[in-house]
């Protein structure tokens, strides 16, 4: 069983263009079938964009005066979050350039030369893209085998960490929401309950490695209720608070995942037993800091290092 190609939501990616040229490639490259465009008119308008919604990419304009070297300066904030920048590559452009070398950012997209391919060298760096490839394959840990659980897991997967809702996974594959809970949950398989709220915990983990996102950031972006909300589900899920996962890799969260008990699903907010202990790790990321190494292997934490 095959996922439908339209289950994954268009990629969001926020903007900020000022000359004519930069938004004509970047609208021809991505028309609203491929993705939802959030154009900003300052760098602090993408700063609050980016701690409201999830986004895949920013592309700022290298014509952008100020406001681009002031946003390229922060790419380092949100390393899971590709920042590119557009520009003319005439010397005018030299100083943008170099700071976007210097500061982070992940691409350059030359007008006139890279037209053709924009929307690829972007779409491969999205955030959504990258988590995709990092979890495309269900973990063996958590015993997903059947065409049917392989189908829901890679749905899921593709939402990135954004909310998703039974109904709507069970449209997708053309099977009812009590035929679609009852075949998931078969074996040593989980519950679709908790295979939903597992990625979404992923995706936090994340974000959460990133400087510029706090706790509350985190839960905002995602969609969860309130930073609580995050925290509970968490605690329920890997026996872990929220404000730890800044220091947990995937697999860490996995193992833990794995060796709570698998009981019926409990209600949001209540959290189950003591938690099992973690594999030894790091205190938590200081903010304006880089993730330090994972002492199990001496890489960085980020997910999306495994998929690069």
């Amino acid at each position: 069983m095959k996922v439908p190609s339209e289950s994954a939501a268009p990629l969001t990616i926020v903007t900020l263009l000022r000359r004519e040229r930069a938004r004509t490639l970047v609208k021809t490259a991505f028309p609203r079938r491929r993705a939802h465009l959030i154009s900003a008119r300052s760098a602090a308008d993408v700063e609050a964009q980016l701690l409201r919604e999830l986004a895949d990419a920013v592309i700022i304009d290298a014509g952008a005066g100020d406001d681009a070297h002031r946003l390229i300066a922060r790419a380092e904030e949100f390393q899971s979050i590709p920042f590119v920048v557009v520009t003319t590559l005439l010397p005018s452009d030299a100083p943008v350039i170099a700071k976007a070398v210097e500061g982070g950012a992940c691409e350059l997209l030359v007008e006139g030369v890279d037209d053709a391919v924009a929307r690829e060298l972007v779409t491969r760096r999205a955030f959504s893209t990258r988590f995709e490839r990092a979890l495309g394959n269900p973990p063996a840990i958590l015993h997903l085998e059947t065409p049917l659980q392989v189908a829901v897991w890679q749905s899921v997967v593709r939402r990135a960490g954004r909310p998703v809702r039974t109904e709507q996974l069970a449209r997708e594959l053309g099977v009812s929401r009590e035929h679609l809970s009852r075949t998931f949950a078969v074996g040593q398989a989980p519950t679709l309950k908790k295979v939903i709220d597992l990625v979404r915990v992923l995706a936090a983990a994340e974000l959460s490695k990133n400087a510029a996102f706090d706790v509350r950031d985190v839960a905002e972006v995602l969609g969860f209720a309130s930073s609580s909300h995050l925290s509970s589900t968490t605690q329920r899920l890997v026996g872990a608070k929220a404000s730890s996962l800044s220091r947990l890799r995937a697999i860490d969260l996995l193992d833990r995942f794995s060796r709570r008990p698998q009981t019926a699903d409990e209600p949001e907010g209540k959290p189950r037993a003591a938690p099992v202990p973690a594999p030894t790790a790091p205190s938590a990321t200081s903010p304006g800091q880089p993730p330090a190494p994972s002492p199990e292997t001496g890489a960085p934490r980020f997910l999306f290092e495994l998929a690069e």
